[in-house]
């Protein structure tokens, strides 16, 4: 019981970046835009908050909290920075969503992989890290011990840091706002058809632009995430390549969760599962590479039935991918 129980500990605290990755695409693709850069945006993320706690640090700053949110704050500017981008490439100057998304991962990757390593180079202790006191605000569980010491449900549900909880509240505040405010159903209208909602009065290129910025920056937090926690990386400390793929998976568990905030929720945590079972129901005669790879076989073959489907319920956007010209409206 207690393997168990640790192992979906483990896989919730897994779960937790992809989701922040999900939950921004959801946001930008119900807009209607595609946008394959959330790796990048990760890294991007990740590098920022990272690099923003190190410098207010080396400034003489000692107050974690205030660490914390330049933290937060810097990640979310970066992301949505790389995001924006995008956005003017694709709604304004109508570039291919694909391509564009594509240079996108590539600028994210190579902007956090350089930094990372050269601000780490030229510091005496050899690596880009922060102080232990803000390693424990990342890492150390909200709710009060007698909580987190309760039997079973003390560790599932209140022995986790607080971006696990802000990750599933951001989750229920997009479902909220996606299905029952005005905003949420015009998003979803210009994601489904441009042309009708720019007759309806709906202004396309601001939904699409907020939506696809707004996304990015949520992508962000979940490149901090991996760079912050420990039960995800290193912890505190920036290492090459850290991302290391969630943003792809990020954008196929899109489609696993159809969409849908509610249904994100669930399949990261699936996912977040499968990527660290090894570490706790090993099978001695496959090797660890094997497992290393399960999440993304698993995402192929999910996306293979998915797609068989032919619902309504579980298609994208009718507009998913496609520039919107007023002009051919």
């Amino acid at each position: 019981m207690d393997n168990l129980i640790n192992f979906l500990t483990a896989g919730i605290l897994a779960a937790a970046p992809l989701l922040f990755g999900v939950l921004g695409e959801i946001l930008a693709e119900r807009s209607g835009n595609l946008n394959l850069g959330v790796e990048g945006m990760m890294f991007m993320g990740g590098i920022a908050g990272i690099v923003g706690i190190y410098y207010y640090e080396k400034a003489g700053g000692t107050n974690p909290y205030v660490a914390l949110i330049i933290g937060l704050v810097c990640s979310l500017a970066c992301a949505g920075l790389g995001a924006l981008i995008f956005s003017v490439l694709t709604i304004t100057l109508r570039a291919n969503q694909n391509v564009t998304g594509l240079a996108l991962t590539m600028f994210g990757t190579g902007f956090g992989n350089y930094f990372g390593e050269a601000i780490g180079n030229a510091d005496p202790s050899g690596f880009l890290s922060v102080s232990t006191a803000v390693k424990g605000i990342f890492n150390s569980p909200v709710f009060p011990q007698p909580l987190v010491e309760l039997p079973i449900v003390g560790k599932l549900l209140f022995s986790h840091n607080f971006m696990v909880y802000l990750a599933v509240i951001l989750a229920v505040v997009m479902a909220f706002f996606l299905g029952r405010t005005r905003a949420g159903l015009n998003l979803r209208a210009v994601g489904e058809s441009p042309a009708t909602a720019d007759a309806a009065g709906i202004n396309v290129p601001k939904y699409r632009y907020l939506a696809t910025c707004l996304g990015g920056a949520m992508t962000g937090l979940g490149g901090l995430y991996l760079v912050m926690n420990a039960g995800a990386g290193v912890g505190g400390a920036w290492v090459h390549n850290c991302i290391s793929g969630y943003g792809w998976l990020a954008v196929a568990l899109v489609i696993f969760a159809v969409w849908s905030p509610k249904r994100a929720i669930l399949c990261s945590l699936i996912f977040g599962g499968l990527a660290c079972m090894r570490y706790y129901y090993p099978i001695s005669f496959i090797p660890s590479s094997i497992y290393d790879i399960v999440p993304y076989i698993v995402t192929a073959v999910v996306l293979v039935f998915v797609s068989l489907k032919h619902n309504r319920s579980n298609q994208p956007p009718e507009s998913l991918g496609l520039s919107y010209f007023r002009e051919e409206r």
